[in-house]
Parts: C-alpha cells; structure tokens; sequence
C-alpha cells in the first residue's frame, strides 16, 4: 500500500490516523508521539493549567482515535482537526471554570543559559502569560495559533471556524493588545532598543 509523505519524508498525519483505522498496531503510538507535544502546548497556552491541559490533551486524543475510521481523507488536515477539537474543548473549560488565568507554557530551562538570563526568560514568559491573558477569548486564540503555534491565516479561519479576514482583524487587534499591554516594560523585559 502507498503511504502519502510530507516534506520531511515522514509518514502524513492522515497516512498514520488511516493505518490505525485499518488496524496498525504501530500506527497510534506514531502519531501520538508525533501530535502530543502541539496538542498539549496549544492547551496549556489556551489554559495555563497543567494538569488541565493534560487532560483535554488525552481527550482530544481519544476522540481522535473515535472517528479514525470515518476518517474522510482530504476534508481537513488531522492538526487542523484537532486544533479545533482542543480549542472547544478549553472553551468549554474556561466557561465552567469562569476566571481564566492564562500563562505561557513554562520553557525548559537550558542548562547552558545563565541564571540571570535564565530569571529574564521566565520573566518574559511570565510577563507573555499575563499579557495575553487581557485578551479577548477569540483574540487569544487567533494570537496563539498565528504567533506561537507559527499557523497561517487560512489554517485559523478553518480551525475557529471564522473567515481568513475575521482572523486577520482579531490578530491584528490582538497584538495591538499586546503591546499596549508590554508597553514601558520592554527594558524590564531586556528588550533595549540597540
């Protein structure tokens, strides 16, 4: 059987949900290792909750492998799918919950990094974090995709189910947003103007 690549030369996504679907022992532990980091950043970014993000991570995960065989190839890319599927999923959270208190996923510290460099990289997380926190829901959505997850304006239209020019506005306002929010603390942050 033809397994369709991507341009790294790996197995597609959909090539992988459909070698599950058709009973490939080896075909789930493969995307999962694959999917699970995104999921769970885009998650924690939407959150700022660990554990919750954990467990919308394994949700999304399980309905995954529930639809894998009516999988319609072509419709959407799994990531797109997913994305979604992780976005309704923190809603829903955010909504019960009703306080939403966001921060940035927590980067590994690099061993070769100094302390100090290391306090200001925390610093700018944290300061990331409580900035995109004062966004709108959708705002921060349509941020987190556009600039952290690195997705292109037709990819968040289908995932927030919006039109390309909706996310363009909300990004747009969104960062707007964001550097009223940092604005006069760039030489806190480390950011000098050189």
């Amino acid at each position: 059987m033809h397994m369709p690549y991507d341009a790294q030369g790996d197995i597609t996504d959909e090539a992988l949900l459909l070698r599950y679907a058709n009973g490939d022992p080896a075909a789930p532990a493969a995307l999962t290792r694959r999917l699970t980091p995104r999921v769970f950043g885009h998650a924690y970014r939407l959150l700022g909750d660990r554990a919750e993000a954990e467990d919308v991570t394994q949700e999304a995960l399980m309905r995954l492998w529930k639809i894998a065989p009516e999988w319609r190839r072509g419709e959407a890319r799994v990531t797109t799918w997913l994305y979604r599927v992780v976005a309704n999923l923190c809603t829903d959270r955010v909504r019960r919950r009703r306080a939403v208190a966001l921060e940035a996923v927590e980067e590994p510290a690099d061993d070769t990094a100094s302390m100090a460099q290391r306090l200001q990289d925390r610093a700018r997380v944290e300061a990331l974090g409580a900035a995109l926190a004062t966004l709108s829901a959708r705002q921060r959505e349509a941020v987190v995709l556009r600039h952290i997850e690195g997705l292109g304006n037709p990819e968040i239209a289908e995932i927030m189910q919006i039109s390309v020019e909706a996310v363009e506005s909300l990004t747009a306002r969104g960062k707007r947003a964001l550097a009223g929010a940092l604005a006069g603390r760039r030489e806190e942050l480390g950011y000098n103007d050189d």
